[in-house]
């Protein structure tokens, strides 16, 4: 089929991606030249395992393009997915839905013959309703159905998450718009993945109460890790004797600085915000909102803490400032509170990422950025570990306490344990856990 995705962020260029694996004939479409051309000479603007292998190759074998020109892309597409972005609103919370409308009305001025346009982009409910009138406004007389197709995906294991997904989620009630819906997704068949054909504004509610439901159990968990510091518990214990309860499961229950990331924020908020509107409050999710701001100014402080209550004047090593290991994104990271709070109690900060340093240099003022952990921890008077990246996973901890001021070693991910981290001779601090 011929598909035309409108955006080259994450979602749609890891969506145009494996649309294209599958066999389907995609052009992405980007307004941002610079975008453009870097894909067109085999370069990745994001960082996502896997991703500019699977772009080259459909690249070199002619079912992947990219183009700033829409009308050359959505004319010949049967379906025409908007996966463009829908950042928080400054100021009230709301979803900014400012380019998925733009987007509606160019694909309306040029689009021909009967054509499916998808809302991959993640929308309130009823967004639907007013892409499918801004569409008809313009076109009266055009053939189209207006779809919802949320998307699912992992940062750092995206291409797999849609490629292999736990289930794909369409809402529409157009039998047409449904085969054409199905044939993009026949390959998925083969895995016998469930394919849940729902309403648009269904659609639209299962994408934000998915995420508000795995937000709600990271803040959970955080907040039973707050209790365990206070009686002498071990966190890690306690979610796993509640993640083995098959009603419950594991996933996301790892206590740590608190969620971010492009999803969870902006979700839970407007959520929230279409909640309130609509007269029906959702007073749990609000609550997990507040939370989790909370939570990510307080890890400073327990920084500060085990720094013997001062970091002034001292350096302080940072090991991964994106919000998750596996890729560059910095939005909402707990790095972005954290930091800013150790610098004003008067610390310096030395840092590394392994893939987030770009990004983070544009949002973080006076940290130096290094290349290496090593590096990170010369002359350091603590270090904090913020991302659990797999290189922090196995550090040798006599060569990092060898080359620090002081051996004080803060840990927001509990990737090690108290015992190990105390027979080097660190003073060791984790999140939820007993550490004297």
């Amino acid at each position: 089929m011929r598909v035309a995705m409108i955006g080259t962020g994450y979602v749609g260029l890891v969506s145009g991606a494996c649309f294209a694996d599958f066999g389907h004939e995609v052009i992405c479409v980007d307004k941002d030249a610079g975008k453009v051309e870097t894909l067109n000479s085999g370069g990745i603007p994001i960082y996502e395992p896997g991703l500019d292998l699977l772009v080259n190759r459909n690249v070199r074998e002619g079912r992947l393009s990219f183009t700033q020109d829409l009308a050359e892309a959505v004319r010949t597409a049967e379906a025409v997915f908007i996966a463009v972005g829908t950042p928080s609103r400054r100021g009230d919370g709301y979803a900014d839905l400012s380019y998925v409308y733009a987007a509606a009305k160019e694909v309306a001025e040029v689009m021909d013959g009967y054509t499916v346009v998808v809302t991959k982009s993640t929308v309130p409910v009823g967004t639907g309703d007013e892409v499918e009138r801004i569409i008809r406004d313009a076109r009266p007389n055009a053939e189209f159905a207006v779809v919802s197709n949320p998307e699912f995906l992992r940062e750092g294991a995206a291409i797999d998450d849609f490629k292999r997904p736990d289930r794909v989620v369409v809402g529409t009630d157009d039998d047409r718009a449904r085969t054409v819906m199905s044939e993009l997704y026949r390959p998925l068949f083969l895995n016998e993945t469930p394919i849940v054909f729902t309403s648009r504004r269904t659609s639209e509610l299962i994408k934000y109460a998915a995420n508000a439901f795995l937000a709600m159990k990271i803040t959970f968990i955080n907040e039973i890790a707050d209790l365990c510091e206070k009686v002498g518990a071990n966190v890690q214990e306690v979610a796993r004797g509640v993640g083995l309860d098959n009603r419950i499961g594991g996933k996301f229950l790892h206590a740590g600085p608190g969620y971010g990331g492009s999803c969870f924020p902006k979700d839970t908020l407007a959520l929230t915000r279409t909640a309130q509107d609509a007269g029906s409050p959702l007073r749990l999710i609000e609550t997990v909102v507040d939370v989790n701001d909370t939570r990510k100014r307080a890890m400073a402080d327990k920084v500060i803490e085990a720094c013997d209550g001062d970091v002034g004047g001292k350096t302080i090593a940072v090991l991964g400032v994106t919000f998750k290991p596996n890729t560059d994104d910095m939005r909402e990271a707990p790095s972005l509170q954290i930091i800013p709070a150790l610098q004003k109690a008067g610390a310096k900060i030395r840092a590394f990422d392994p893939a987030g340093t770009v990004e983070a240099e544009k949002l973080l003022e006076n940290v130096e950025f290094v290349s290496g952990p090593y590096l990170c921890a010369e002359k350091a008077d603590a270090v904090v570990i913020i991302t659990e990246w797999n290189e922090f996973r196995a550090l040798d901890l006599k060569r990092l306490k060898q080359l620090m001021s002081r051996p004080v070693l803060i840990d927001l991910r509990n990737i090690y344990t108290p015992e190990e981290a105390r027979n080097v001779g660190f003073s060791y601090t984790s999140v939820g856990r007993s550490d004297a």
